[in-house]
């Protein structure tokens, strides 16, 4: 990624970040809401042009060669993309083919994304009739089943319980570790945030940070990557840590000032 930079009439949603993500590294993309991430996520995956700068994926360029590398990469969007009036087993066929899955491989990729997001029992239904955590976990399920060189996870567990991200983090481990899938992923859980290799944080569309968890930590004086956070950010935002209690924000999750 070389000066990637998203600019609009009355903000720079990027501003000139450069930095290269390893081969099969679990990397994060951190930082406070409209701190540039998604919209980083959005021009890497070819859905918005940069306005200057550009990026490989798997060795193609994002801007020259978008449809290489749309067949590159695996995408979970914040926003629900699944056809509410498909089943969940439709939708992944559906997904199978637009990606060439083997049909030889097909039902059992199926099988086991299905069994790791506990919907098994659910595949024939409609999706419309499905909860929002289980359109969730869904979308999850249809992102890892091609094995894309490179899988984008936009804040994919948000709402999800413990134990289903557990669950999942486990898998993604698995796939990583199997086929050398890059994992390029944001979240708002500091705790989840352990699972990367690297941690690049950003604020107001700029890179103000680059190193591994434990690195991080050092560098920093800190005890948690919450404490990272506030150092890094602390005079732009305000950090919120809710203790768990019945309906309250998850740990960690950032917030910017209005």
């Amino acid at each position: 990624m070389l000066e990637l930079t998203k600019e609009y009439p009355s903000l720079t949603a990027v501003d000139s970040i450069s930095f290269t993500v390893r081969q099969g590294e679990i990397f994060g993309f951190l930082g406070p809401n409209g701190a540039g991430k998604s919209t980083t996520i959005k021009m890497l995956a070819t859905l918005l042009k940069p306005t200057r700068g550009t990026a490989l994926i798997n060795g193609y360029d994002i801007v020259r060669q978008p449809n290489q590398v749309r067949q590159s990469i695996g995408m979970v969007f914040q926003d629900p993309s699944l056809d509410e009036r498909l089943t969940a087993r439709e939708n992944l066929v559906f997904h199978a083919m637009l990606y060439n899955v083997p049909s030889r491989e097909m039902n059992s990729r199926i099988a086991s994304v299905l069994e790791m997001v506990d919907l098994a029992d659910r595949q024939h239904h409609l999706v419309r009739t499905f909860s929002g955590g289980m359109k969730r976990r869904l979308e999850i399920a249809r992102g890892l089943l091609h094995y894309p060189a490179v899988l984008f996870l936009d804040e994919p567990t948000v709402g999800l319980d413990p134990q289903t991200r557990h669950r999942i983090w486990q898998y993604i481990h698995g796939l990583q570790q199997q086929h050398r899938i890059t994992i390029f992923m944001t979240t708002h859980y500091m705790e989840e945030a352990e699972n990367c290799q690297r941690i690049a944080i950003i604020d107001h569309g700029r890179l103000v940070a680059l190193d591994s968890p434990l690195k991080l930590k050092e560098q920093y004086s800190a005890s948690s990557l919450d404490e990272v956070f506030i150092h890094l950010t602390g005079r732009e935002i305000r950090e919120e840590i809710v203790r768990p209690q019945l309906g309250s924000s998850p740990r960690g999750h950032l917030r910017r000032r209005r």
